[in-house]
């Protein structure tokens, strides 16, 4: 198999990516992809002036005359007027040799932020009397530290789910000192205990439900513009534009226009620009919702 081809195209799309040029190679497999990151580092006044790749392959050495399923883990190194950032993004591919080892076809694997189980459009929230005295103290530092150690790992004490975006959102909001409740009720609260777990802890569209309602616990603040969030606080995509929310972020960072820079699962990532204009699922007809957490703390 001719690994290096793979290399080749990669490094190839990476030196297009921090040109300055237009002009690119004509057979380039990432190249809406590419187009997407650059034309958005240039509406952010933001220039990448390094990207690199390192690319994890099947231990089996992959198959000769089939498809084989490879990592890719880049690194952009971001300049903002005075400001560098690092953004880092997980990316699983596919790439297919002929039987003579050359490469055929090298692709990123498209991932389906939607969960198939619509069980969780029964999802509706409730004032649990149980928890009504409740105190919570939002530990931010603790929350982001959370996301920072786990974006691109699954933590063996939670389950993980194929799409894990909401999942990884929830364990930061716990890291923080979040309080679960509502167990053993999957439609009241937020919570995951004893190998289940609430709507509200892993779809994206019923944790949405839950901070637009909760007033007790774990409650949010919805605000209009990405430029008041904070670190600690919580983005919902909902990217046909349906009414449906599909992905859910964890802001840990703002860049040098006081906007958010988020970490998330399913597609791993770590720093992204808040708004996933560069995402193979971003449509124009894209919305979001905005949430500050809010604690005890914050009403006094």
């Amino acid at each position: 198999m001719n690994v290096e081809a793979i290399h080749q195209q990669i490094n190839e799309g990476l030196q297009y990516l921090v040109s300055k040029s237009r002009r690119h190679p004509s057979n380039l497999h990432n190249l809406e992809w590419l187009e997407k990151k650059k034309v958005l580092a240039e509406k952010r006044k933001a220039e990448i002036v390094k990207a690199t790749a390192n690319i994890k392959w099947p231990k089996n050495g992959g198959k000769v005359n089939g498809p084989t399923h490879y990592l890719c883990h880049y690194r952009f190194v971001y300049k903002q007027g005075d400001f560098f950032y690092i953004e880092e993004y997980g990316e699983n591919r596919i790439a297919e040799f002929s039987a003579s080892g050359h490469l055929i076809k090298d692709e990123a694997i498209p991932k389906n932020f939607t969960i198939s189980n619509q069980d969780d459009r029964e999802y509706k929230e409730t004032m649990d009397l149980k928890s009504s005295s409740i105190s919570f103290q939002y530990d931010r530092l603790a929350a982001i530290q959370y996301a920072e150690r786990w974006w691109n790992e699954y933590n063996p004490k939670f389950k993980n789910f194929e799409v894990n975006c909401t999942n990884f959102v929830s364990q930061c909001l716990f890291a923080g000192g979040a309080p679960m409740r509502g167990y053993p009720k999957r439609t009241v609260g937020w919570w995951m205990k004893n190998n289940d777990w609430s709507f509200s802890w892993t779809v994206a569209h019923s944790i949405m439900v839950y901070l637009s309602n909760s007033k007790i616990g774990l409650r949010a603040e919805e605000v209009f513009s990405p430029e008041k969030l904070v670190p600690g606080d919580v983005i919902c995509y909902d990217f046909q534009g349906d009414g449906r929310f599909d992905h859910t972020t964890f802001v840990v960072a703002k860049d040098n226009e006081n906007m958010p820079l988020v970490n998330a699962n399913t597609h791993n990532c770590r720093k992204r620009y808040w708004s996933y204009e560069d995402s193979t699922a971003y449509t124009p007809n894209i919305k979001y919702k905005f949430f500050h957490i809010m604690d005890d703390k914050s009403l006094k």
